[in-house]
């Protein structure tokens, strides 16, 4: 959230292109979990096959484990509907020092969990990975929403890097930064922004949290650092196919974004009116932007596509309060900006002393977003309601 500098122009902004107040823009939306309008048969049918194998039950003679988390990936992505977040969690550990940086304890299992163990690794007396000594930052998280991916994905990169600020050059108190993969593709996904793909989110997730080896991950997790024994893992290498992976990927870019609510009356509408005001007042905008539009492709469902994020993709600082593990050189306080489109879908699930609510989540905003997040505190019962009512209609 950018302060008080940029206040009259997010104002404007805001009011322009909420999605609130019935958009007249051809922003591509559909009912959480359905497809994208506008695909072609063939892209329909890659959407369908994906989503078969999206919800598909994995067993160990497919390749499952030895260590996993969840047996499908809908397990952890089915809520309101499939591609949607879920209530089961991810344990992620790494060690971070100030001097040197992020270890991600790759020598010692890695940052992600695996809490299950296949019945062959259990008669091997393996039944969970521990949690290293060495991890001084654990954090207990849940899965995103996919919604709406395939249009981030397609966000021309000079369109993000346009708004990174990373030494703070107008000195308004902001610095947001990009961050590049090893590669030096740009990162955008997840909250560490540290993957730049689809493809790459699904083939990761595949390894980590179900155990499945790829063409890119075609070794099978370690226990701990510690080679699992040759018998717990029957099914050969690489266990899920290209296709498979293509198919898996093709159902989370088709995903389509949710829209946001309809105003059922004036006064419904006056209400979303005024808290989308209050969030440019406030200086929201300036990090949540409302709309990015997507580049030309070859895809026309997703080319020249405005999508109202309520996000900029960059890394910011926002304080001890929102400390997650770090990646790379991302440390454990800066976050991608989180998209606040398909709010309204995710808050009914994720209240609880895990996942706090709205209103908890904005008074945890320090760092870079401090001047908003005070500005935030001194509203009124009254402006608090309506900026909150605005926010869970996204």
């Amino acid at each position: 959230m950018r302060p008080f500098p940029a206040l009259a122009q997010a104002s404007i902004l805001v009011l322009t292109l909420s999605t609130c107040a019935e958009p007249a823009d051809d922003s591509p939306v559909a009912a959480p979990g359905e497809p994208l309008p506008g695909l072609s048969e063939a892209e329909l049918a890659s959407f369908q096959r994906g989503r078969g194998w999206f919800d598909h039950a994995w067993t160990p003679e497919e390749g499952l484990g030895p260590l996993y988390i969840q047996n499908r990936c809908s397990s952890c992505h089915d809520l309101p509907a499939f591609g949607g977040m879920g209530v089961e969690s991810l344990y992620l550990m790494a060690r971070w020092d100030s001097a040197t940086g992020c270890d991600p304890l790759a020598a010692e299992g890695g940052t992600v969990r695996q809490t299950a163990a296949t019945p062959l690794a259990q008669a091997a007396g393996i039944f969970h990975e521990g949690v290293p000594d060495s991890a001084n930052v654990r954090v207990t998280e849940v899965a995103p929403l996919l919604f709406g991916l395939g249009l981030i994905e397609a966000i021309p990169e000079s369109e993000i890097e346009s708004r990174a600020d990373p030494d703070d050059a107008d000195g308004d108190g902001i610095s947001g930064r990009v961050l590049r993969t090893s590669d030096g593709r740009l990162g955008r996904l997840l909250r560490k922004s540290d993957v730049a793909t689809i493809h790459d989110l699904v083939e990761a997730a595949l390894i980590s949290e179900l155990g499945l080896t790829s063409a890119r991950y075609p070794a099978e997790e370690k226990l701990n650092g510690q080679a699992l024994p040759a018998e717990t893992d029957p099914a050969p290498d690489p266990e899920v196919p290209e296709e498979t992976i293509q198919a898996l990927t093709d159902f989370v870019r088709f995903l389509a974004p949710p829209a946001a609510e309809v105003p059922a009356s004036p006064a419904v509408r006056d209400s979303l009116a005024e808290g989308s005001r209050l969030f440019g007042q406030l200086g929201c905008a300036s990090c949540h932007v409302p709309t990015l539009e997507t580049g030309s492709g070859p895809v026309p469902a997703l080319s020249r596509k405005p999508i109202h994020l309520y996000s900029d993709l960059l890394l910011h600082d926002l304080g001890s309060e929102v400390r997650s593990v770090c990646s790379g050189d991302v440390s454990p306080t800066e976050v991608r900006t989180p998209r606040l489109m398909g709010l309204r879908y995710r808050e009914p699930y994720f209240i609880s002393s895990m996942n706090p609510s709205t209103e908890q989540r904005i008074l945890a905003h320090g760092g870079e977003a401090s001047r908003a997040r005070q500005a935030f505190e001194q509203l009124n019962t009254e402006g608090r309601s309506l900026l909150l009512r605005f926010l869970r209609s996204l």
